[in-house]
């Protein structure tokens, strides 16, 4: 079943209109037809916000089942925990964040991003000087 139809079925199970999932999410009614009839695919940040208004977590946007999707075995996997499912609670918090900042905040925040993760390369014994250039810790 793809992403539309899925939509469709959890809303019309909510026994909600369009209309309502327009009044939730901000979407135009016209957009949100055109996501269930399978005209327009919708972006990660999209599904999200379908996902917040049918009371449903993401995964059911692409399983039929109620029960959560089984792990295939990778040893990836195997490390997952409550802390790293509150980590992608936070990740989903940042997305929403990004989405709302202007192009010259997210530019900004990525070029810090960058700077930090050049630095952190570098390794522990670099410090930035005044003027912004690398500079060895003193003892």
């Amino acid at each position: 079943m793809i992403v539309g139809e899925r939509l469709r079925v959890l809303r019309e199970t909510k026994n909600l209109s369009q209309g309502d999932v327009q009044k939730r999410t901000g979407l135009m009614r016209c957009y949100i037809s055109r996501v269930e009839n399978g005209h327009t695919v919708p972006a990660v940040e999209t599904l999200y916000k379908f996902a917040r208004a049918l009371e449903v977590p993401m995964y059911r946007l692409f399983y039929e089942d109620a029960d959560t999707p089984g792990l295939p075995d990778h040893p990836s996997f195997a490390k997952l925990d409550d802390q790293s499912v509150r980590g992608g609670r936070h990740a989903a918090r940042f997305i929403h964040l990004l989405a709302a900042m202007t192009e010259r905040n997210r530019q900004l925040l990525l070029s810090m991003a960058r700077r930090m993760a050049r630095d952190k390369r570098r390794g522990s014994g670099v410090r930035a000087s005044a003027n912004g250039r690398p500079r060895k810790k003193r003892k």
